[in-house]
């Protein structure tokens, strides 16, 4: 069965899901509040019937999905009305800016049989799979550190944060490599363009057991730089996303070796791990076509999504507050 999907919101991130979702052969209509831009790409993309509402698009019998590409703060009320119409959504990160909120629309999308999925596009790039593969199958042993960069010089917003635009997809695969919430939190930053918009944030996560993590972002940075760096007992895998081919994922065997009380490393030559060159939006739009076809649960749902808004909350509480927040409770599950 064909899925036929609108895509909600067609500018900087929309135009991908428009091309993906074309290219599957599930695009039948869009809609972008700016007249200008929808009637663009109603001329490239025939077959998507372009509506002049959202609501319009809700109440179509011809469209059995969203898919939800327009700002942050509007995401929650969007992916609500559309689970109201009894559509199928696709809602980019965050689903929402309250936790409340999160676990009302998982039980709403539970309520109504829908699928709801979160945009949490690293989950379902090739090279992370292929690291968390490795990672579970105890290429590295046990885990020790995790860190992750996501910095760039722009786009640079005016109401989301940095933490809030670009850490979602660093907190979603450190959750999915922990498969536990840390313990305690400590979130540094600072606004210096729009007053209470950090433009860069440091986020430090104690899980207890010896592992922890950290986040940087950035959009004040001088080049990009998108990399995750996962430390265990024998090694470390690192996913850099600014790099193509063998170089994008690979693994570091070194071991550390004594020499009576004193400790030697030894080096050793990176590894290419391989991975699926498919690309990673393709791979996320497929997965959300096959659990509005199969009733299965997607890999990033309401409740992985809610997991992920937890800890962006409790960042900002850290970040507003100067002072480390203890976590008082695991995954909601």
């Amino acid at each position: 069965m064909t899925v036929r999907c609108a895509v909600i919101g067609t500018g900087y991130w929309g135009k991908n899901l428009l091309r993906n979702l074309s290219a599957l052969g599930c695009l039948a209509g869009l809609f972008d509040v700016d007249a200008n831009t929808r009637a663009q790409y109603a001329e490239i993309y025939s077959d998507a019937y372009s509506y002049d509402s959202f609501e319009a698009v809700l109440a179509s019998p011809d469209i059995d999905a969203v898919v939800i590409a327009t700002p942050a703060a509007s995401h929650g009320a969007q992916t609500r009305q559309a689970l109201e119409a009894s559509k199928h959504v696709f809602v980019e990160k965050p689903l929402c800016l309250d936790v409340k909120e999160a676990l009302e629309l998982g039980m709403l999308a539970k309520e109504k049989s829908r699928t709801l999925m979160v945009g949490h596009l690293l989950l379902y790039h090739p090279a992370f799979i292929a690291l968390r593969t490795a990672v579970q199958d105890g290429m590295i042993k046990r885990l020790r550190y995790i860190y992750s960069n996501r910095a760039s010089l722009g786009k640079i917003r005016r109401v989301e944060s940095a933490l809030w635009s670009f850490a979602p997809h660093d907190i979603s695969m450190i959750l999915a490599l922990t498969g536990q919430m840390p313990k305690t939190i400590v979130c540094n930053g600072e606004a210096w363009l729009s007053a209470g918009v950090a433009d860069m944030t440091l986020s430090y996560f104690d899980f207890g057991d010896r592992i922890q993590a950290h986040i940087f972002v950035s959009w004040l940075h001088p080049y990009k730089d998108h990399r995750l760096v996962v430390a265990g007992e024998s090694g470390v895998l690192v996913f850099n996303d600014t790099l193509q081919g063998e170089e994008k994922l690979l693994h570091y065997p070194h071991t550390l070796v004594w020499e009576g009380d004193i400790p030697k490393l030894d080096k050793a030559q990176a590894i290419p791990v391989a991975y699926d060159p498919t690309e990673p939006l393709r791979a996320e739009m497929i997965h959300f076509l096959d659990c509005c076809t199969t009733g299965q649960l997607p890999r990033s749902d309401a409740i992985e999504g809610t997991n992920v808004l937890r800890i962006l909350d409790l960042c900002q509480r850290s970040l507003d507050s100067g002072q480390p927040v203890t976590v008082q409770s695991q995954l909601v599950e």
